[in-house]
């Protein structure tokens, strides 16, 4: 039987992964799943970037709005290095977390969810459906044939996790939130990104609402980040795995696939490690649906 880890976060960052987590189960809904699955009590959870898909999905969220003249390249640059900067460094001040968050978020304040969504559609036929991993792809299907519900979990926004689910016929979405009303944002997120404990604390508030039995259930991540959520099922695996990740999932007894070639990799491993983290911090939150002024 594989070794099961429980992981407990720092209690510095629990409250608002706590909040994050039950503000994206709250936001979860079903859209796509049988009205009466033969196996109602166990899941599959997902993340999404190099899991699922290729690459970072909020990159390509990114590139697509920059193409389409929602926000300046000065825009997204200098958040992106302001997100970076924090993690070469390894500055933890909470003053200057606080402030490079409430930048990205500046951007979003004022702007329509619609906006987002309707442009969202587009940009993943034109730049994600074919970065789509045929075996991660598989694995979910072969979950769904089962009668079990699949539900991606990602840092990205909770809108492009839904046009994602939709498009793959998935079961749900649980991302990162954030505050609007009456259909425009106000430039807060609820609680903190979707991220590291932050899905666990989702899929824990998701479980226990749909009455999901988390020891049948599995779930499915490419980083060593994720290791709250692996460990919180009975059955993990590792796609596609950094290299802390895998060697994590080796001594774990945990299964692993790896999709990529040796070489990508390796490649893909690295600069997953260095600069992922730090695009989704800055664009997730909000930064890529500022217009351009002027």
């Amino acid at each position: 039987m594989p070794r099961r880890y429980r992981y407990i976060p720092p209690t510095n960052l629990r409250s608002r992964s706590v909040l994050a987590g039950e503000a994206s189960a709250a936001a979860a809904e079903v859209e796509s799943a049988l009205s009466t699955p033969p196996d109602p009590t166990a899941a599959a959870f997902f993340d999404v970037d190099n899991t699922v898909m290729q690459g970072a999905s909020v990159f390509h969220l990114a590139k697509g709005l920059h193409k389409r003249h929602f926000f300046t390249t000065r825009d997204i640059a200098a958040a992106a290095w302001q997100q970076a900067y924090f993690r070469i460094v390894g500055v933890e001040d909470p003053e200057h977390v606080a402030s490079a968050r409430e930048k990205a978020l500046s951007f979003i304040a004022g702007h329509r969810v619609e906006e987002l969504e309707s442009v969202g559609q587009e940009i993943f036929d034109e730049a994600m459906a074919h970065r789509i991993w045929p075996g991660t792809r598989a694995l979910a299907q072969m979950h769904l044939d089962q009668g079990q519900r699949v539900w991606l979990v990602t840092a990205a926004p909770i809108e492009i996790a839904r046009i994602i689910v939709s498009r793959l016929g998935l079961t749900g979405a649980l991302g990162t939130v954030a505050e609007h009303h009456d259909g425009v944002y106000t430039g807060r997120l609820v609680g903190d990104l979707l991220h590291g404990p932050a899905k666990a604390e989702a899929v824990k508030a998701l479980a226990a609402r749909e009455g999901i039995d988390l020891d049948r259930s599995s779930a499915y991540s490419d980083s060593f980040n994720d290791l709250p959520l692996l460990s919180l099922v009975g059955d993990p695996c590792a796609i596609n795995p950094d290299p802390k990740l895998r060697e994590h999932a080796r001594a774990a007894g945990w299964r692993i696939r790896d999709y990529r070639t040796g070489r990508k990799a390796a490649r893909l491993g690295l600069f997953a490690a260095g600069s992922a983290g730090a695009l989704v911090g800055a664009v997730a939150a909000g930064v890529a649906i500022r217009r351009r002024v002027g």
